[in-house]
């Protein structure tokens, strides 16, 4: 199993799929679910319990078939511990320009949230990134992503929150670099019914349209 972010896996589904509050049990069942769908690339939450295992554990499900990386990383602590656990990415929900600095220096992928104009300027300055996640993207839609491509067309986007299979297409065409998504694809309903094939047909449906458009 590789230890390194495998930028050719990323391009070839730029979907995130981001799990957050699921159980062991759970992960256990949804990473193949969604793999057989085709998903590449999955985003542990810093906020779930046991992060550090599911993080582990998902690493082992994937192999070298996928990336897996952390989400909601807040803090140096995070990041590192994240790291040691396996994740091969970072992501984080706002501006936190030591941790940008840190990835972008040690070539380690990072995707800092951002909203605004001046939000994903400032992010890029800091690293630059790999990528900006503009987050919570469902607020303004696929028309703000459009918007901060005319500025900024240098600047890979990566709109997370709300994303659908239904909106997917409009957000790839207004420029989107990837999507993050985690409720339209890791239904906690679908999960607690056990319908794992569900996952794998939500995750082959997200992966239609994203080649599709």
């Amino acid at each position: 199993m590789g230890t390194t972010f495998n930028p050719d896996l990323f391009k070839q589904l730029p979907v995130v799929g981001i799990l957050r509050f699921f159980k062991r049990e759970a992960v256990e069942q949804l990473v193949p679910a969604v793999m057989a769908g085709g998903l590449t690339n999955i985003e542990v939450t810093m906020n779930s319990e046991g992060a550090l295992d599911l993080i582990k554990l998902a690493r082992g499900l994937m192999g070298d078939k996928g990336n897996v990386g952390a989400g909601t990383v807040t803090n140096i602590t995070e990041m590192e511990t994240a790291l040691r656990a396996g994740a091969q990415f970072i992501v984080t929900p706002a501006i936190f320009p030591d941790i940008i600095k840190i990835c972008a220096a040690r070539g380690v992928p990072i995707m800092p949230g951002a909203m605004t104009p001046t939000e994903v300027i400032t992010a890029w300055k800091a690293g630059p990134p790999t990528m900006v996640k503009v987050f919570p993207a469902d607020q303004l839609g696929p028309g703000h992503i459009k918007a901060l491509k005319a500025p900024f067309p240098h600047i890979p986007l990566m709109p997370t929150g709300g994303v659908t299979v239904e909106t997917l297409p409009a957000f790839k065409k207004a420029g989107a670099d990837a999507v993050g998504v985690g409720g339209p694809l890791f239904d906690a309903k679908q999960a607690a019914a056990g319908n794992w094939d569900w996952f794998r047909e939500q995750a082959a449906k997200f992966a239609a349209a994203w080649t599709a458009s």
